[in-house]
């Protein structure tokens, strides 16, 4: 079923749920059903594993023969060397295998490790690997959503799909069914996927996919595939395998010759064995795994890490790489740069406070986690770091003008105002789309605007909003500014 294009009530009657979510029986009846909400490892390597996977190579098992029968006859050295050999690719193999191989645990960590459902109609915190399809989650701003999820109900409901989509801006959620047709998951808009988070508003949604269903499961099913033999990997197993029967062959032929003539047991096997060991290029596995090391590790300096060394040889055939922006060249992070001033607005005094970090600070829905990381949206996030850079806090500035209202930003309004009480009267701080704002502005203060609309976008700067203080009451005779914070995407190079 496409869950996006279904009305709740039709995707209630498909899970057999309903907006009071499951019962406790119903909900262990479909965990066992279905399976934990967790993504799985489809093979699960030891190191042991790992490190006996290096020495598959036929040239690697030839030669490893071939320091056992060195050691049987008495040549130590010649085995000392093919095994320094030996060691010294498997060592190099297995580093940059078990480095690469945590990509699934990285997947795991975006995951949410609980979660709030309905259960009997109560609301209850569970292991968010209890979460089965049909489960009523309750989700609010700053929570990882824990399942793929169809939204029943929506407040004023964003939510961060970069990790997913590639998308910068968040994604304005709501519950109603999309017309008919086929659409990518960003614009799903009623649909919330697992280790996507919450940066505004709340709501309330059914589990409709746990697990490996999950898009976020569907990646790791994707990094989990068996891969498939590079060119070079091809050509160098063939090659092994020819020079190790060439090498057996003159060895064997030797060995023959010389029983033939009836020379000594002993020291024809020495010499058959010697023979093979030198029409074998011992040093061919480590020299090929030594330059593929020495490339990955120059793409690691410019931020991408190869899973699988023989990889680096395929990547030197790319002609053209098709990539996303967000995350990938870019760091997805948001900074504020400078403003622009709009002057004479009227506004009466703020103290020592200046107005424009007063506004970034106050008109936002930013809060900070235990672990101090930003949540919200992208661009009031930058906001409110850029004003408590400069001490502008929210808690504090609130302490003095404490919020007493809020008008939440809407597609109508286009536009976030909040309200707050100060010593001369109620202060309206508004905050949203230029267009929407400049009806506020007087000609002469519309007039700067068209030359900073065109020196903006050429020095690589987004103008998302407008920033206002407005007076609510009799206005005195300070004057304010309109300020447009300038915000430019933290880009890094992009790797040669």
């Amino acid at each position: 079923m496409d869950y996006y294009l279904a009305s709740a009530e039709d995707v209630a009657r498909e899970l057999t749920t309903s907006p009071a979510g499951l019962d406790d029986a119903v909900a262990r009846q479909r965990l066992a059903a279905h399976g934990p909400n967790q993504l799985v490892e489809s093979q699960q390597y030891t190191i042991w594993q790992l490190l006996l996977h290096q020495l598959t190579d036929t040239m690697i098992l030839v030669l490893l023969a071939a320091a056992g029968v060195s050691v049987l006859v008495g040549e130590t050295n010649s085995a000392y060397v093919i095994l320094a050999i030996v060691v010294l690719n498997a060592a190099v193999g297995f580093v940059q295998e078990y480095r690469a191989d945590q990509a699934l645990a990285a997947l795991q960590k975006m995951a949410a490790q609980q979660a709030q459902v309905l259960r009997d109609g109560q609301p209850q915190t569970v292991p968010a690997a209890d979460l089965v399809p049909g489960d009523a989650v309750l989700l609010e701003a700053g929570n990882v959503i824990p399942a793929d999820v169809r939204f029943l109900e929506t407040h004023a409901l964003k939510v961060d799909e970069s990790s997913l989509t590639g998308e910068s801006a968040n994604a304005e959620k709501n519950a109603a069914p999309l017309p008919p047709g086929a659409y990518p998951l960003g614009d799903r808009l009623n649909l919330g996927y697992r280790g996507t988070y919450v940066t505004n508003g709340r709501a309330t949604a059914y589990v409709v996919a746990t697990g490996m269903g999950t898009e976020l499961g569907k990646i790791a099913t994707l990094i989990q595939t068996k891969e498939v033999a590079t060119p070079l990997q091809k050509r160098l197993g063939t090659l092994g395998k020819r020079l190790s029967a060439a090498a057996l062959g003159v060895g064997a032929l030797f060995f023959l010759a010389g029983w033939l003539r009836g020379e000594p047991l002993r020291e024809l096997l020495l010499v058959a064995v010697s023979l093979a060991i030198a029409a074998l290029p011992e040093a061919l596995p480590a020299l090929v795994t030594v330059a593929l090391a020495l490339g990955a590790g120059r793409l690691v300096k410019a931020h991408a890490l190869i899973r699988k060394l023989p990889a680096v040889e395929t990547l030197g055939s790319v002609t053209y790489i098709c990539t996303d922006k967000t995350g990938t060249l870019t760091l997805n992070k948001m900074t504020v740069q400078g403003f622009f001033e709009v002057p004479s607005i009227a506004l009466p005094p703020l103290g020592d406070h200046n107005p424009l970090l007063t506004a970034m600070a106050l008109n936002n829905d930013v809060t900070q986690g235990d672990d101090q990381q930003w949540l919200g949206d992208s661009t009031e996030v930058a906001l409110a770091r850029y004003a408590a850079e400069k001490a502008y806090l929210r808690p504090l500035l609130e302490a003095q003008f404490p919020r007493v209202a809020e008008l939440p930003f809407d597609a109508e309004r286009k536009c976030m105002s909040t309200l707050h009480q100060t010593p001369q009267g109620v202060l309206v701080l508004t905050k949203g789309a230029v267009g929407v704002l400049f009806q506020q502005l007087d000609t002469s203060q519309k007039a700067a605007i068209p030359d900073l609309e065109r020196r903006l976008p050429g020095a690589g700067l987004r103008r998302p909003a407008a920033t206002r203080p407005t007076p609510h009451y009799q206005p005195g005779h300070h004057r304010n500014r309109s300020y447009f914070p300038r915000l430019r995407w933290h880009d890094r190079p992009a790797p040669r």
